[in-house]
């Protein structure tokens, strides 16, 4: 395995509630020229650049994502926890397995849209595995992502209704990014199905998720903050040596998607 190089975190953005776009990064790019391939590229072109350089990831089985996820979602304020994404809870790293009340692997990207499943590719990928409280995760299930519903019950400020499911406010724009991770790292190559978000909340097994319009808008209101920014980087050093670049640099998002 290559040793990583490693790349100082980014970021001083401007932003604007409710806007859907945000101000370009201070710097252009990391200091070792991470991606280079991708700038002064927009659209169509920035996702094929983006995609080739994240592809290039050391992939993790199902059981290594146990260890990646207790180190990527770690409480700073104490090691021996993990904070719950949709929760805000911190439990403790060994309360993990599959009763009620213990955390498991949350699929962001629902696995079943596409059907990976947890086979290595993006069912293992940490960029959108999450620490996440048994019941909840249950609660989430494979719904697409949007505004409205009632409070989920061990979860009170993230909401749900029949169709989708509303993450709480410190984490929307967290969920986006790992969703535009998800449509950029997984395109239909390799022998993986072709990732998209789109603008509906019915997607089934279809290999699309959204609310796009929505999930773009809690990109612009909620930056990335000090904790996402260590996730990312404890992932690209510790783990799958790769980088989300929308937490890198949000305004790609608009950039590709908007």
């Amino acid at each position: 395995m290559r040793t990583p190089r490693r790349i100082p975190v980014i970021l001083a953005l401007g932003a604007v509630v409710g806007a859907t776009c945000l101000a370009p990064a201070a710097a252009a790019a990391p200091a070792d020229d991470y991606y280079q391939a991708a700038l002064g590229k927009t659209g169509a072109e920035l996702k094929t650049a983006l995609h080739g350089i994240i592809s290039t990831n050391t992939k993790l089985t199902y059981d290594e994502v146990w260890d990646g996820i207790k180190a990527a979602d770690e409480d700073p304020a104490d090691p021996a926890n993990v904070i719950l994404i949709y929760s805000g809870r911190s439990q403790a790293k060994t309360a993990n397995g599959g009763d009620p009340d213990q955390w498991n692997r949350e699929h962001v990207w629902a696995k079943s849209h596409g059907d990976f499943g947890t086979a290595t590719g993006p069912g293992t990928d940490l960029h959108h595995l999450r620490a996440e409280d048994v019941s909840v995760n249950a609660e989430r299930g494979n719904k697409d992502f949007d505004d409205g519903g009632s409070p989920v019950a061990e979860a009170p400020d993230s909401r749900t209704d029949e169709d989708s499911f509303e993450p709480r406010d410190a984490v929307k724009g967290d969920v986006a990014r790992m969703v535009l991770y998800m449509a950029v790292r997984y395109d239909g190559t390799e022998g993986y199905p072709d990732l998209e978000p789109n603008d509906s909340v019915d997607n089934g097994s279809a290999p699309n998720i959204g609310r796009l319009s929505v999930l773009l808008a809690w990109n612009a209101q909620d930056p990335p903050d000090a904790a996402e920014q260590h996730r990312n980087q404890v992932i690209y050093d510790q783990f799958q040596h790769n980088r989300n670049p929308f937490i890198d640099h949000p305004e790609w998002a608009a950039s590709i998607y908007g």
